[in-house]
């Protein structure tokens, strides 16, 4: 075994440790609620066994219909990535706040439409999870986003005070152009064109018509609102904007969002560090790049997350 490999081993069996001795039985999780002007939002409180946590952690979860924990509505099993991830923070004395999207879950109950929400429903309901951490404790805030969410958390750290931003998978271009990428590797020829064309017209502010119903999951009229205003943000743009430290954190078996994305950020930020989690896939597990584990791993919840990944985030806090 060479150097590097035992180097990567000893990481790796210190993040379990951390895992296994966490006390996550003395820490106290809360069910928590703020209310709003569209509805009652939900989310989940770990305060450390300490009670004087060293940081909060506001995590914002990724696209769809994807849940505090990291579960994602359709698929058959939980990977439970951002419930593992708020529990290894707490054994670092870390509390952390995670809840569920308008729309979603516990979160659901709104007088919103689908045809109503936009990408800023979702900024602003964050600005306000953020305002509902200020009033726990005195410690530093860090906004930390995966994947769609990472977005989301750097329009919130451009709108208030927070000590830093961890972004997490976060896609480095506007999400037009990765969702072109992946529908890229999976449509034929026919839905790939219709694609590309209803993607122009939604990058251009216009929405589109009777999609073809292949797409509909997609493009379905009452989501095309939505589209166009997240469109029209892009990551590295809006980090390029941000005075605060920001740690980006990529997984090497990540099939969804590659490192050249948190490349782009890094290239338009003086503040930011870029952070190569050898082995993590897009739900922050250890998994090799085999589609038939990579699929496997988002609805397993006995894969604990990468224990490279809480390492990192710890020693961007320490910092």
């Amino acid at each position: 075994m060479t150097d590097s490999e035992l180097k990567y081993l000893a990481i790796g069996l210190v993040a379990v440790l951390i895992l296994i001795v966490s006390p996550l039985a003395e820490a106290d999780s809360r069910d928590v609620e703020i209310d709003t002007d569209l509805g009652t939002l939900a989310g989940t409180l770990i305060v450390p066994a300490s009670d004087k946590p060293r940081a909060l952690v506001l995590l914002i979860a990724g696209s769809g219909p994807t849940d505090r924990d990291g579960n994602t509505r359709g698929l058959p099993g939980n990977n439970n990535s951002l419930k593992y991830l708020a529990e290894a923070l707490a054994s670092l004395n870390i509390a952390s706040l995670r809840f569920d999207k308008r729309m979603i879950g516990d979160s659901a109950s709104t007088s919103l439409s689908e045809s109503d929400l936009r990408f800023d429903t979702y900024v602003n309901d964050a600005l306000l999870w953020e305002q509902f951490l200020e009033q726990q404790f005195n410690a530093p805030i860090y906004i930390a986003g995966h994947s769609e969410g990472s977005l989301i958390g750097l329009l919130v750290a451009s709108r208030t005070d927070v000590a830093g931003v961890i972004s997490i998978a976060g896609p480095g271009r506007p999400a037009s152009q990765v969702i072109l990428e992946q529908t890229r590797k999976q449509l034929p020829p026919d839905l790939l064109a219709e694609t590309e064309k209803i993607l122009g017209e939604l990058d251009n502010g216009r929405t589109v018509d009777s999609p073809p119903p292949a797409l509909n999951a997609l493009f379905r009229e009452s989501v095309q609102p939505y589209l166009v205003s997240w469109f029209q943000h892009d990551p590295a743009e809006v980090a390029a904007g941000l005075n605060v430290p920001m740690l980006l954190l990529y997984g090497s078996t990540d099939i969804q969002v590659g490192v050249t994305d948190g490349e782009r950020i890094l290239e338009s930020s003086k503040n930011a560090t870029l952070k190569v989690v050898d082995g993590m896939n897009h739900v922050l597990k250890r998994v090799s790049p085999d589609m038939k584990g990579q699929i496997a791993s988002y609805s397993d919840p006995s894969l604990p997350i990468a224990g490279e990944l809480v390492l990192a985030i710890d020693a961007f806090i320490i910092d």
